[in-house]
């Protein structure tokens, strides 16, 4: 699969969890509960691959990355286990498709953190493609284009 792909994949399904989701959106529901719906909706188009959320696993060991941490210096690397919010891979092998990380719009929280998780997530564990993803929370909805990390 290649990246225009990819993006036609995610901008459909994205577009059914507006159509059939709004009210969990307009609702400002846990971002956890919106990213399962989304890996719902993508599923069916990664045949052969698995979509899971918050899936901590390398093989049989925690999935871990070595990055900078918002609240510490900015010199101190630190090994991390992490929880994507949505990852497309083969489990227990190292085929690694697409990492998505998401954020609400209401979210006060900075997107930067994000950004450098995606950016470890390709270099370090070697995923083909990684994506940031701003969803609209609340009544209209609105819809935010996807950002990559290249």
């Amino acid at each position: 699969m290649n990246k225009a792909e990819i993006e036609l994949i995610i901008k459909s399904a994205l577009d059914e969890l507006h159509c059939r989701d709004s009210l969990i959106l307009e609702m400002d529901v846990n971002e956890r509960s919106i990213s399962h719906k989304l890996a719902i909706y993508l599923e069916k188009f990664f045949d052969g691959w698995s979509v899971d959320c918050e899936y901590n696993r390398n093989h049989d060991h925690p999935k871990r990355l070595e990055f900078h941490a918002s609240n510490i210096l900015s010199d101190d690397v630190f090994a991390r286990t992490v929880f994507p919010d949505i990852i497309v891979h083969k489990r227990h092998t190292d085929e690694n498709l697409l990492v998505i990380e998401m954020k609400k719009s209401t979210s006060p929280v900075s997107k930067d953190f994000d950004l450098e998780k995606l950016n470890a997530f390709k270099i370090q564990l070697n995923y083909q493609f990684a994506v940031f993803i701003k969803i609209g929370i609340g009544a209209p909805v609105e819809r935010y284009p996807i950002e990559w990390v290249d």
